[in-house]
């Protein structure tokens, strides 16, 4: 067993070629630095261990991840620190997220309950989400007079388009995982006593593309979501990195031994 695997807040499980990373801080995984320095640890760990293809970000409370840590809150506004504090740790999470969002590998959210601000943050900073039915989510910092500043009005804009975020943030509004799916936040919502089979089963079964072929596809899609980049040639890029690569070398083979005539 790995010191990660010892983490209080968060628990490394290794599944063929799933990486599972379980939310594991007691009652609803408020995030806070020490979350943020193992959800770190974990990225550094899997990173560049070629035999892990998915990441697969779970809970091990109720709720997903409620958002960032009260206590924390409170001691930033009234230590030395001040503003100034609370931003640093904003930042970190707009870092740790990023990271996230930038793996080399298919990462996936499963939200068996609720998902707040930073929480739910963390889940659109992955490539998939999966949410219970019954699961709530939103970010509704602009109740609380501020705005989900780790990512949250980037990525969710990019995700669902302007309307949705717009009703989402200026609104303040939480939905659940039905909604959640009509609307594109999430990409698929199941009944809650099903869904850790249902994930489980598809962590699994994405695992099973080619590591190097899941990050060239997810390198070409960020491409396409930004206009200032080049995603054709990309996309070129990607094929002439891929053809090379012996692993889709053989598996093509293979596919043109099976159908040749």
């Amino acid at each position: 067993m790995s010191s990660l695997e010892k983490a209080a807040t968060v628990v490394l499980e290794r599944s063929g070629r799933v990486a599972v990373a379980t939310l594991n801080r007691p009652p609803v995984n408020a995030i806070n630095e020490e979350m943020l320095a193992d959800l770190e640890g974990i990225l550094e760990e899997i990173s560049g261990d070629d035999g892990i293809s998915v990441l697969h970000i779970r809970s091990g409370q109720k709720v997903f991840c409620a958002g960032a840590d009260l206590g924390l809150m409170q001691s930033c506004f009234d230590g030395p620190a001040g503003t100034e504090g609370m931003v640093e740790v904003v930042k970190r999470m707009q870092r740790v997220y990023a990271r996230i969002e930038a793996e080399p590998l298919l990462t996936i959210a499963e939200m068996g309950g609720a998902a707040m601000g930073g929480g739910l943050e963390l889940a659109l900073a992955c490539d998939l989400r999966v949410a219970a039915n019954e699961a709530m989510m939103g970010l509704v910092e602009v109740q609380l007079g501020l705005v989900p500043g780790a990512g949250g009005t980037q990525r969710l804009m990019r995700l669902c388009g302007r309307g949705v975020a717009s009703r989402m943030i200026l609104g303040g509004e939480v939905i659940d995982g039905t909604l959640a799916e009509r609307l594109g936040v999430v990409q698929w919502a199941q009944p809650r006593a099903e869904l850790a089979e249902w994930t489980r089963e598809l962590a699994e079964r994405l695992s099973a593309a080619p590591r190097a072929a899941l990050a060239a596809n997810k390198r070409c899609i960020a491409f396409g979501g930004d206009a200032q980049r080049a995603g054709y040639a990309e996309e070129i890029a990607a094929t002439r990195e891929l053809y090379a690569n012996a692993e889709s070398r053989r598996r093509v083979a293979e596919f043109l031994k099976r159908h040749a005539k």
